[in-house]
């Protein structure tokens, strides 16, 4: 069967995903702002929120007669070396008895959640981040996973994904993976310039990163996503072409291609890159355009921010059916469900509850053999959160509000509600960023751009972050 291609920015030509980009667009819209992976943001969480606040939302999205789909997400923080570049939650060890104590803890999260689920739940989604899972034995995976399938009831057409770097695979990882039900695959590639990777601490092979993507292609994994940074010490708009022109001749389903966040003051070792080297600002935006044009000329589909795919994959097939949706883990098609999340640092999301785990392995162990959820902060929504959070993630995810849709769930009048957010719409209606059609405000090709400054009006917290003494924000564009 053959799908056509979403309509995409700016179609040129035959080409119905080519896009193109207005820098001076980019550099009045470029500010620091949240990137609404969650509403609200974690900035708000609270230590009053704790693990008898996330048993009572567990049991109460439970108790009732259709409970939602579950997506798990386990965080494996452990990592050899530590890349200079990266702003994750990671541990650099050696120690496999330190890893083997984690992952004994983290059985022991798996079965106390697993308890408190109703049996008619299943797993729809389930992804593995780090950190570097695949830091973890072949064997350790399959005793981890096995425990997961025991303790969870999986349905048939599950996604199962897991981030991977290539530097650390032994020949028995990709096979084991596949083997155990792993359908997805992400790879770590960042830029394949070797003075950027020598500067950034994170040497790989460009034949290394094409053999494993072979490989997943050969084991029958259903798809394979690359990830790049852009804004690295060294990077040029002209290295970032080679680099772009060798990840399109790896031909991978998806594209994620963030923007460098450069926080020495919360990640010390970022310190270590030569803050002078990196591209200025104007080069940054020129490299960002080159992104987005290149790959869109070559056929890959815009989802969103960071993102591109392929035509046929689901996230285009979402975009162009306005059913796309967000979480932690990034875009996703699997909406309405709840994301379980286990190990240190990681976040459930609830229905009305976001709950984080705490950030260091020793509470994480009394935790868990206390038999108490690791529960550190977290939020409980009100009805206006979870209004401003739909409209917010459809306006992050498909780029229209239907202003019946929310006044018939919430019985509000839509106008009134909003009327000192959509005051500040002026600037971008005037820009040709958006546009109103009396029900609909829908967002234009050239607004999806700055769609996270558009999504900000409805944003209630953001006045008190601006308050805070130090950026917690990375910038929109």
């Amino acid at each position: 069967m053959t799908i056509k291609p979403a309509k995409q920015l700016s179609g040129n030509g035959d080409n119905d995903t080519k896009m193109t980009v207005d820098i001076e667009l980019l550099k009045k819209y470029d500010q620091p702002g949240p990137r609404y992976t969650s509403y609200p943001t974690a900035p708000q969480f609270h230590d009053g929120f704790g693990p008898n606040e996330l048993l009572q939302e567990i049991q109460t999205g439970s108790d009732t007669d259709q409970p939602s789909a579950l997506s798990l997400y386990f965080h494996f923080p452990f990592c050899e070396s530590q890349c200079y570049y990266c702003a994750c939650n990671n541990i650099v060890t050696r120690d496999r008895e330190r890893i083997s104590r984690y992952l004994e803890d983290l059985k022991r999260e798996i079965r106390l959640f697993s308890r408190q689920i109703h049996h008619k739940r299943k797993v729809v989604q389930m992804h593995w981040g780090g950190g570097t899972p695949t830091y973890l034995t072949p064997q350790q995976i399959s005793e981890i996973y096995s425990l997961i399938s025991q303790q969870f009831d999986f349905s048939a057409d599950a996604e199962i994904s897991i981030e991977i770097d290539p530097r650390r695979l032994s020949p028995e990882h990709l096979p084991t993976l596949r083997r155990l039900g792993f359908n997805r695959v992400s790879f770590g590639i960042q830029d394949f310039y070797e003075k950027v990777q020598q500067t950034v601490n994170r040497i790989q092979p460009e034949t290394l990163s094409r053999q494993v993507v072979a490989e997943s292609r050969d084991l029958g994994f259903d798809s394979v996503n690359i990830d790049l940074i852009y804004g690295l010490p060294y990077q040029t708009v002209d290295s970032y072409k080679e680099t772009l022109n060798k990840v399109i001749d790896i031909d991978p389903d998806r594209l994620a291609v963030f923007n460098f966040a450069y926080v020495p003051w919360i990640k010390k070792h970022q310190k270590l890159l030569p803050a002078e080297r990196l591209p200025g600002p104007h080069e940054k935006l020129k490299i960002l355009k080159l992104v987005i044009e290149k790959l869109t000329s070559s056929g890959y589909v815009y989802i969103g921010m960071d993102h591109f795919a392929k035509p046929e994959d689901e996230l285009s097939i979402a975009l162009k059916n306005n059913t796309l949706h967000r979480n932690f883990q990034g875009y996703t098609t699997r909406a309405g469900t709840e994301v379980l999340a286990m190990g240190i640092t990681s976040i459930s999301q609830l229905k009305n509850a976001y709950a984080q785990n705490v950030k260091d392995i020793i509470t994480y162990h009394q935790r868990m053999t206390s038999g108490q959820f690791a529960t550190s902060v977290g939020f409980r929504l009100d009805e206006d959160d979870q209004l401003r959070r739909e409209v917010i993630t459809e306006l992050m995810c498909n780029n229209i509000i239907r202003k019946s849709h929310f006044e018939k769930k919430y019985k509000i009048d839509f106008d009134s509600y909003f009327k000192h957010n959509l005051e500040k719409l002026d600037e971008f209606r005037s820009d040709g960023l958006i546009r109103d059609s009396g029900d609909l405000i829908e967002v234009s090709d050239s607004g999806r751009l700055v769609v996270r400054n558009i999504a900000m009006v409805f944003d209630k917290y953001l006045a008190q972050d601006a308050r805070k003494k130090q950026p917690i924000y990375s910038r929109t564009v």
